[in-house]
């Protein structure tokens, strides 16, 4: 058995049986392995970012990380703009990054690079693997670090040569670090500041989003009467009858001061206080009204089901709100709008769908028309970075594959990964792509106006516009192996999305607006 065997033997007893993978010349002896050792799914992705971003989605979806293959330095770069998405979404992933022979770094080849340099900024654990004998033990750890609380990315660099050279039969089991318990103080501070009466907001990220934490939100918020709110953008928010309904961060920095006017205590449990996305002139990073204290109840390392069921039962509330009734908007006609398209999609999602926002400006009708569906799960946009969208909503149907996916997705951000297309034909995943074509980058036209700039020149224009030649998703989309069509108003959405939802395999929509 060589290095890279002993590897994958170790991720399928650890419960790990999904890869990711874009690999070259210096990971062949890793794709080998791939079909000698039973049990791990091998899943091509044609650029890493589509790699790193399904990763993501994967992870988010499972609770436990798949594998990512990435070739050298470069291939694993190609990757990093969703290694920051899963990051701030504190993702279990584990990356496989293949480098030279130990021997041959020296020589300096023309691929050779630093690793280690790239991987650090996006990663909690790096190491580079020293010998084939020590490889499953350097995974088993990497593992580990992923799966310690917070979770996160974890990335091995491998040698060729720890691949191919001979390595012991033992296999490693990853030791992951546990969750901290919220301590006294905290839960003390976090019941008096959301004493019944007070102006108080209960703000929630990360772990604290699932159902049966989301539960314990809801006897708080019905004992003490505050309000609850979530992140801007969620790694996964669970929603659906007998969850509250939740109230998201705005995304400009001064609708979060004026959303938290008037609150006296801001309580944090799973994230940290909102900031501004960006820095603006005369503006600060903070948006918080100095007025309002912020109470830390516990971060993303910490284990919040117990606290948020002490701190109910330190309030007094009674047991959870029953479900409530489901809400649907009426499928809507006429003009195709961002309000017609957000009720169109919530008019037809079904029970137990994972939705995967990454629709930018266009998003924010479905979110408040979709606060009273069946259960589904959200998930969105956590560092930023684009072209999230596709990569996610393709590892999440790697996840669930009984579950439907459907992204709603920016056609700006979207062109960044639109190679995951092909991934889901491939595969044959249940993906139903919305691409909100408004040819043009309008979050940076509104940027433009925020900046002052009334009167955007011949070039601004052309910089954040996606005209000249208009983008043809629909040739795209049949392009990469998906059935595509274009939509141009409400009716012609239903009629589509109706029938993408009830057939098998992925779909994908341009929907002109």
């Amino acid at each position: 058995m060589n290095g890279a065997e002993a590897l994958v033997r170790t991720a399928v007893a650890a419960g790990i049986d999904t890869c990711f993978a874009n690999p070259g010349t210096t990971e062949m002896h890793l794709v080998a392995a791939l079909d000698a050792v039973p049990g791990m799914r091998s899943v091509l992705g044609v650029f890493e970012g589509v790699c790193t971003g399904a990763a993501d989605g994967y992870g988010r979806m499972a609770d436990r990380p798949a594998l990512t293959l990435l070739h050298l330095g470069p291939g694993f770069a190609s990757g990093l703009a969703n290694l920051h998405n899963a990051r701030r979404a504190f993702t279990p992933i584990v990356n496989l990054i293949g480098d030279h022979p130990t021997w041959h770094v020296a020589h300096d080849a023309p691929l050779t690079s630093d690793i280690e340099s790239l991987a650090r900024p996006m990663s909690k654990w790096v190491r580079t693997s020293a010998t084939s004998q020590a490889l499953a033990a350097d995974f088993a750890d990497a593992v580990a670090a992923s799966l310690s609380a917070p979770t996160g990315v974890a990335s091995l660099v491998i040698p060729a040569d720890c691949a191919w050279d001979p390595a012991p039969d033992a296999l490693p089991r990853p030791a992951p670090r546990p969750a901290a318990k919220v301590d006294e103080v905290a839960l003390e501070a976090a019941a008096i500041a959301l004493k019944p009466g007070s102006r108080s907001v209960l703000l929630l990220g990360g772990g604290a989003l699932r159902e049966a934490t989301l539960r314990q939100a809801a006897r708080i918020a019905a004992v003490s009467g505050c309000r609850i709110m979530v992140d801007s953008f969620v790694s996964r928010l669970e929603r659906g009858p007998g969850l509250p309904r939740v109230e998201r961060v705005p995304y400009f920095p001064e609708q979060i001061t004026e959303s938290l006017r008037g609150v006296s205590h801001l309580v944090v449990a799973g994230t940290r206080e909102p900031v501004a996305f960006f820095g603006y002139p005369s503006r600060g990073s903070r948006p918080v009204p100095p007025e309002c204290q912020i109470v830390a109840l516990g971060g993303v390392e910490h284990d919040l089901l117990p606290a948020l069921e002490a701190l109910a039962e330190r309030l007094g509330a009674g047991i959870p709100p029953q479900a409530g009734k489901i809400e649907r908007p009426s499928l809507p006609a006429g003009p195709l709008t961002p309000a017609t398209l957000g009720a169109a999609i919530a008019g037809l999602q079904p029970e137990n769908a994972i939705v995967v926002d990454e629709a930018a400006t266009s998003g924010l009708p479905y979110w408040l028309q979709s606060g009273a569906l069946p259960p589904h799960s959200l998930l969105g946009l956590t560092g930023g970075a684009i072209g999230q969208g596709l990569p996610c909503a393709t590892g999440a149907a790697v996840a669930c594959p009984d579950r439907p996916v459907i992204a709603i997705q920016a056609d700006g951000s979207g062109l960044y990964t639109a190679q995951a297309l092909w991934t889901q034909a491939r595969e044959g995943l249940d993906v139903t792509t919305i691409v909100c074509a408004n040819r043009e980058y309008r979050i940076l036209r509104v940027e433009l106006a925020r900046a002052g700039i009334a009167q955007p020149g011949e070039q601004a224009l052309q910089l954040t516009s996606l005209r000249g030649p208009d983008i043809d998703w629909v040739g795209l989309g049949r392009g990469f192996g998906v059935p595509s069509a274009r939509v141009e108003t409400a009716d012609q959405l239903v009629a589509k999305l109706r029938r993408a939802l009830v057939e098998p395999g992925p779909h994908l929509i341009e929907a002109i607006l």
